[in-house]
């Protein structure tokens, strides 16, 4: 079977199951084209009637075509009315859904280099552009197609020779339309990448506040803030620029047009050669429905072109940084991890140097050593078999990369110094927005001191963007309530209580110890004898090292690079 490719599976997830709406809007459309064109016609058939035009309708005949014309007219714009927006909004819906769905897929160590700001952007700015450059013009285009094909049928019925003269004549406009239309896709690619830019830029302002105000930087910010702004705006200038100018010469060379039209009608009509004024009128009115689309079409379709490659930049974008997908399921933990002369570096700068290292199933380890010798990065590779290194590291004798992403992360669990929380409820928040039983909800919630916060507060208590109304305990709480309610075999923490006071950050490291049942790795810098005491084994490296691993009396008594480390932070 043929694969295909993420650009062409979002592409077509704006029909899947809307091909219905779709052919209703483009009926409703091209029966606008018609309507247009029968305009003409009754235009021409009242002027003849007035004119007392020989074989001419009576005007009763007119006012009765007329009436079935404007009922025609109702039918149609109560179609589209009821078409065309509902499969726009099926369409985006489902494009955008698939598009975060793909992003979703995507491992730790695949997501973690890319920038956020890339997906925002495809996602607001980007689609935005889509929904009016592609899905909102594919009807317009069958009406357009319509009222042009349809305009030089009429003509050529009634008078070959002025056809002829209203062709020549469109062929200018025609052609400044295509000069300038070209370049609309080339104008609206800048400004996506322009908006991608100024996206990131104030996320980085808006995520950096208190920073910023802490060193009262606003002025600078508002710099940085201002150039990003003027330099999208001027793209969007830019590109509106070209669009005046593709409209300022598609009126004037149609306005001309028309003109030329008319003159020569009039000329063919004196001359006698069978034009009435009726049929005169009726071809200046359907030079309208030519230049239009010779006016609009190139710029559609060059919008298109543009819309379709933004399509094309977010698949381009998903697809990158994908890593080969591992076989091997481990379900649970049952006998450790191990870490065999992993060897790891960030560009050109090594960082971990052949570290080995044993963490047993259902046991306790620390992970301790000054700041920068290796303690986050080993802990990630834990995490992330996509990270490119020497060495292995095995699960139950199965090596990470081997492994199927979605059966590792069914493994671990991760607790972070920043845990990200959804401003929902404290519940949503543990369950992540999934359904458990009423039993092992409880149960997380107790065993992680959740149940005195949310008899406190209630159950629909608002966490806040961010967790912004809870302090850094309750949030660390409810990242370890996850991790109990999910069942995980393996728990990693990373510097979870650096930033808590020292009671909380006491109470949260001894809740982590607490777990039974759960391989613990915990990479902290507090070095408290009561909680110390307490793991199975504490690893210390050292400039990417490792130096010694054992348990707290055991590396006190050795009086190396612990104890030194022990007992200055005393």
């Amino acid at each position: 079977m043929k694969t295909v490719s993420l650009y062409e599976q979002l592409r077509r997830q704006f029909f899947v199951k809307n091909k219905g709406r779709f052919i209703l809007a483009a009926l409703a459309s091209v029966i606008g084209g018609t309507i247009g064109l029968g305009a003409s016609w009754v235009l021409k058939s009242l002027t003849d009637t007035a004119s007392g035009v020989e074989g001419a309708l009576s005007l009763s005949a007119n006012l009765k075509i007329m009436g079935v014309f404007f009922l025609v007219v109702v039918v149609t714009f109560s179609l589209e009315y009821f078409s065309h927006p509902a499969f726009i909004r099926r369409g985006m819906m489902q494009y955008k859904t698939l598009a975060f769905q793909k992003l979703t897929e995507k491992n730790i160590s695949s997501f973690r280099d890319e920038s956020t700001a890339a997906y925002l952007s495809a996602l607001s700015n980007d689609a935005t552009s889509i929904e009016a450059g592609y899905l909102s013009v594919l009807t317009k285009m069958c009406n357009l197609f319509v009222m042009f094909f349809g305009a030089i049928a009429m003509m050529l019925w009634y008078s070959p020779v002025l056809t002829a003269v209203a062709v020549g004549v469109t062929i200018f406009p025609l052609m400044a339309s295509i000069l300038t239309g070209s370049k609309l896709a080339g104008a609206e690619k800048r400004v996506s990448d322009r908006n991608k830019t100024f996206t990131a830029t104030l996320a980085d302002c808006l995520g950096g506040f208190a920073v910023v105000k802490s060193f009262k930087a606003e002025r600078e910010i508002l710099k940085l803030f201002a150039a990003e702004n003027k330099s999208l705006e001027g793209e969007k200038y830019r590109k509106r620029k070209i669009q005046t100018i593709v409209s300022m010469i598609g009126t004037v060379t149609g306005i001309l047009a028309q003109f030329g039209v008319f003159v020569a009608g009039a000329y063919l009509a004196i001359k006698g050669r069978g034009i009435t004024a009726g049929t005169v009128i009726m071809f200046v009115n359907l030079m309208n429905f030519m230049i239009q689309p010779v006016a609009e079409l190139p710029g559609l379709l060059a919008g298109r072109k543009a819309s379709l490659a933004l399509v094309k930049k977010l698949a381009d974008d998903l697809e990158a940084n994908t890593e080969a997908e591992g076989t091997e399921t481990v379900a649970a933990l049952k006998q450790g991890i191990s870490v065999d002369g992993v060897t790891f570096a960030y560009e050109d700068k090594e960082v971990l140097h052949g570290v080995s290292a044993v963490f047993e199933a259902g046991k306790a380890y620390a992970v301790v050593g000054a700041s920068g010798s290796g303690k986050s990065t080993l802990l990630n590779l834990l995490m992330a078999p996509g990270l490119s290194y020497d060495g292995k590291v095995l699960f139950d004798g199965v090596d990470i990369r081997d492994i199927k992403s979605e059966s590792l992360y069914e493994l671990i669990s991760v607790i972070q110094q920043n845990v990200f929380v959804f401003n929902a409820s404290i519940r949503d928040n543990v369950t992540m927005f999934r359904d458990f039983p009423k039993e092992e909800m409880e149960r997380a919630i107790q065993l992680a001191h959740l149940d005195t916060l949310l008899k406190e507060r209630g159950d629909d208590y608002l966490c806040g963007e961010n967790g912004c109304n809870l302090s850094g305990g309750e949030k660390q709480r409810i990242s370890i309530a996850r991790s109990l309610l999910k069942k995980s075999s393996v728990l990693l923490a990373d510097e979870v209580t650096a930033a808590l006071d020292r009671e909380t950050a006491w109470q949260v490291s001894s809740d982590i110890l607490d777990l039974q049942g759960i391989t613990r790795v915990v990479v902290t810098h507090s070095l408290e004898e009561n909680l110390l005491k307490r793991y199975d084994g504490i690893l210390v490296l050292r400039d990417g090292r490792v130096t010694e691993c054992g348990t707290f009396d055991e590396l006190m008594n050795a009086h190396g690079y612990f104890y030194a480390l022990y007992t200055v932070a005393q």
